[in-house]
């Protein structure tokens, strides 16, 4: 189901809970909601759409990439861009790295670790943070 994109910050500067496995319509919204989006969005948290679950979505271009719980466990090439968020007007400056691995379940909630570069760590970044109450 396509959910409305949430923009009050007191929600969406809360910490996000695990996602589990029953949280499957957590996934289902992510995807459908992101579609709806697709020209003017390249990922989403959970709690964008009103679900305080540790999920996001990624558009990688040719796919999108859930990752459940996900975590960076490292990063490099430090640098600093400007973002923008459905969530928010307007644009912000943040600091972001070149090069993250990041630890995940993915869709079926199978443990993954995977590099990522680029724009496309740049959009798993920004995502994590929201995860963790961390608005651009």
């Amino acid at each position: 189901m396509v959910k409305p994109i949430v923009k009050d910050v007191f929600f969406l500067s809360q910490k996000s809970e695990p996602s589990a496995a029953k949280d499957t319509n957590v996934i289902k919204d992510l995807q459908d909601t992101l579609a709806a989006h697709r020209d003017d969005c390249v990922g989403m948290a959970a709690n964008m759409i009103g679900y305080k679950k540790r999920t996001i979505i990624v558009s990688m271009g040719f796919m999108n990439l859930i990752m459940n719980n996900p975590v960076i466990v490292s990063k490099s090439g430090e640098y600093e861009t400007e973002e923008g968020c459905l969530s928010l007007i307007g644009t912000r400056k943040t600091i972001r790295y070149k090069e993250i691995e990041v630890e995940y379940e993915d869709i079926n909630f199978k443990k993954q670790r995977q590099k990522f570069s680029g724009f496309t760590a740049q959009i798993v970044q920004h995502e994590a943070d929201h995860l963790e109450g961390i608005i651009i």
